[in-house]
């Protein structure tokens, strides 16, 4: 029987997204869900050993391929892409929607202190929010959370991993 690391190995590699241990698992009903999370762990470990320019990073509930930060920008140079900037207005409401999820636009603005509608509107265009459901209160505002491209932009396994209050104050006084 093929080596089941391997398997995982190909499929993270020729997958742009972050693959889950459940569709790993769906996509490999030969091996138990709990053989397939074993061995996409140990492919992690592997990569992080071997010192290459890529690792197999745990992100967004998942696993993917990904290159090592210090060669940021002769990739940028290759694929001639720009990381996505945001505004001060847009990392604040994206900070706020990304701790207080689900929140509406009120709640949003409340905090805030200004109009939001615009900011939130390029936030879901850039797929980095989106509509969750519906609040239960008159007029039924619509509630957002952070998406999976959210937490792949900035390098988070799940909402766990966004730094504490404390870890922020640090940082600023650091």
């Amino acid at each position: 029987m093929p080596d089941l690391k391997r398997i995982i190995e190909a499929l993270l590699f020729t997958h742009g997204h972050p693959l889950t241990v459940r569709e790993l698992a769906d996509l490999l009903p030969e091996w138990s869900r709990e053989e397939v999370a074993k061995a996409a762990e140990e492919l992690f470990q592997e990569y992080e050993e071997r010192g290459v320019s890529f690792k197999v990073e745990r992100i967004a509930g998942g696993y993917q391929f990904r290159s090592r930060p210090e060669y940021a920008q002769w990739i940028r140079r290759l694929k001639k892409v720009r990381p996505i900037k945001l505004s001060r207005a847009a990392m604040e409401a994206l900070a706020i929607v990304a701790y207080r999820q689900p929140v509406s636009r009120g709640e949003v603005e409340e905090i805030r202190g200004v109009d939001s509608g615009w900011v939130l509107g390029s936030l879901m265009e850039k797929g980095l929010i989106k509509p969750v459901g519906r609040k239960e209160a008159p007029g039924r505002p619509l509630l957002y959370g952070t998406t999976k491209k959210f937490l792949e932009v900035f390098g988070l396994r799940d909402l766990k991993d966004l730094p504490t209050l404390q870890e922020i104050d640090a940082l600023k006084e650091g």
